[in-house]
């Protein structure tokens, strides 16, 4: 099994990167775990599986989970509101091992509802319902029986059902709103701004202590309003612009300065033609994949 999964390590690198982003919200985590299931495919250690696929899913997932256990106490710790590390789904040229089937499940707001689940949940709900594993092989890859598997999958369910984010069906629709958007926070129009707006609209911002950032969501459709004319002032005030990309699968834009530097990496989630919530990553050391950030 060693030499086939060197043999098949490209084939693998963007599947493996996919369970691992979508265990762990992070970018950089996810390389490192996936670097570290070659190694541990390659040892002598390595688990018995029908095929590379099968493999390489057992030995990224086991390490997710295990890393995930750590990594619970550093979020707990966290400076402010934790938001996963931005992929930028739109571009073509980006690294292949980091190219992911775009669907909701990679969306921030996604991403988030998963922190409320436990490691093992997470992996039996990503690979039953995301990855389409059938029981036998996700209680082979986490090591529980198929009974528990579906007992934890029935739970995982329900908590994400409950909050399960919605998003406007139409990508096409999604873009027009985002250009609105940012149109409107470029010309300074509030009312044009609002009518964008969800009334119950929540802003996240996530800083991680190392820049500023809202240290409490900001709520409500003017609220939200007067806060982004600001963000935007203050943006062209220095050179700065916005520029509208897709983010993990949902439309957003770049904060790029005058010196072309990335500043931050803004997400919105759009449903029933209105912007229902805005993720801002601005923590620099989520935004080292993507470019140079602010320092």
């Amino acid at each position: 099994m060693a030499d086939i999964a060197t043999e098949h390590h490209d084939e693998l690198r963007p599947l493996m990167f996919s369970i691992a982003y979508r265990m762990l919200g992070s970018v950089t985590e996810a390389e490192d775990i996936v670097q570290e299931a070659f190694v541990r495919m390659v040892g002598p250690s390595a688990p018995e599986a029908r095929s590379p696929e099968a493999l390489a899913s057992t030995v990224t997932t086991r390490l997710a989970i295990d890393h995930l256990r750590s990594a619970r106490v550093r979020r707990e710790r966290y400076v402010g509101a934790w938001l996963p590390e931005p992929l930028i789904t739109a571009d073509e040229e980006a690294d292949p091992a980091r190219r992911v089937e775009v669907d909701e499940t990679v969306s921030m707001a996604f991403l988030v509802l998963l922190e409320n689940l436990s490691p093992v949940e997470r992996a039996v709900f990503l690979l039953r319902e995301v990855f389409d594993y059938d029981y036998a092989q996700v209680a082979e890859i986490v090591g529980k029986s198929e009974a528990n598997c579906r007992q934890i999958l029935g739970r995982a369910r329900q908590r994400i059902e409950e909050r399960r984010p919605r998003f406007e069906a139409s990508p096409e629709r999604r873009e027009a709103l985002a250009r609105q958007f940012l149109a409107a926070c470029e010309t300074g129009d509030t009312a044009a701004l609002e009518r964008l707006l969800a009334d119950d609209v929540v802003f996240y911002g996530d800083g991680g202590g190392k820049v500023a950032a809202v240290a409490q969501p900001v709520i409500g459709g003017l609220r939200v309003a007067r806060f982004m004319l600001g963000v935007a002032r203050e943006v062209a005030a220095v050179g700065g612009r916005f520029e509208l990309t897709e983010v993990n699968g949902q439309p957003g834009a770049r904060l790029i300065d005058a010196e072309g530097r990335l500043g931050a990496v803004l997400e919105l989630t759009i449903a029933d033609g209105r912007i229902r919530e805005l993720r801002n990553v601005l923590n620099p050391d989520k935004l080292d994949h993507l470019g140079l950030p602010l320092r």
